[in-house]
C-alpha cells in the first residue's frame, strides 16, 4: 500500500470513529492530511461516518483541485494551518457538542478557552484560543487561525466547534477528543475545579515535554 493510500484509509477510519461516537453528526466536520505533493481533504457536505477513500478530494501544492469529489468549503482554513505549521500533517474539525456548548455558556478566557484542569489536557492539547463567530468557510476566520497555528495545536470557533492540527490525522483526532472531554468535565463540574498549579504544569513540562 502506498503512503497516500494509507493516509486515505486513515482519514476514513478516523472519520467513522468520530461519527460513531457522536463527535460529529450529519454532514458536519472535515478532515485533511498533508501529502508530499499537496493535500487530501474530505469532500464538501460529506458525512464523516461514510467516507470513501477514492472520493476524498486531492488538492495540489498550488491549491488546485485535481481529483476526487469537490473539496470542503473549509479548504482555505486547512491550507493556512499547513502553511503556518509546517510540522503538522493532519487537521480535524468537528462540531463537538460540549465544545460548542462551552462557547455558548462562556469560555474561561479568549486566549485559553479552558483552564488547565487535567494533566492530559496540558500534555496532549495545550492552550486553545477562541475565534469569534464568523460564518462557516469565512476567509477571515481562516486567517485568524493561521495567525496562531505555529504557537498552538488548535482553536475553537464560537458556535461552530474545534479545529485541531497535529503530526498525523490520528494524533489530531486524539487531541480533539481530549479537548472535548475536558470541556465536558468543566461544564458538568459545580463548583468549577481549580486549575493545576504552576508547579504541576512545570513538572509536566520537565517530565513529559508538555508544550504549555
Amino acid at each position: 500500500m502506498s503512503e497516500e493510500a494509507r493516509i486515505r484509509e486513515e482519514i476514513c477510519t478516523v472519520g467513522a470513529s468520530l461519527y460513531d461516537r457522536g463527535y460529529t453528526v450529519g454532514a458536519a466536520g472535515n478532515i485533511s492530511a498533508r501529502l508530499d505533493d499537496g493535500w487530501l481533504i474530505t469532500p464538501t457536505d460529506a458525512c464523516l461516518g461514510r467516507l470513501d477513500p477514492a472520493q476524498l478530494a486531492k488538492v495540489d501544492a498550488a491549491g488546485n483541485w485535481v481529483s476526487g469529489a469537490k473539496p470542503s468549503k473549509t479548504l482555505a482554513l486547512h491550507q493556512g494551518i499547513y502553511r503556518t505549521s509546517p510540522q503538522s500533517r493532519g487537521v480535524v474539525h468537528t462540531h463537538s457538542t460540549h465544545l460548542v456548548a462551552l462557547t455558548l455558556a462562556g469560555v474561561w478566557r479568549t486566549d485559553e478557552v479552558l483552564p488547565p484542569i487535567t494533566p492530559y489536557q496540558v500534555m496532549k492539547v495545550g492552550r486553545i484560543p477562541l475565534i469569534g463567530y464568523r460564518r462557516p468557510g469565512d476567509a477571515q476566520a481562516a486567517a485568524e487561525v493561521a495567525a496562531v497555528a505555529a504557537q498552538v495545536r488548535g482553536a475553537l470557533f464560537e458556535r461552530l466547534g474545534p479545529v485541531v492540527w497535529e503530526r498525523s490525522v490520528s494524533h489530531a483526532s486524539h487531541a480533539l477528543e481530549e479537548l472535548e472531554e475536558t470541556a465536558r468535565l468543566w461544564l458538568m463540574s459545580d463548583p468549577r475545579p481549580q486549575p493545576l498549579s504552576a508547579e504541576a504544569i512545570e513538572e509536566l513540562r520537565a517530565v513529559f515535554g508538555a508544550r504549555y
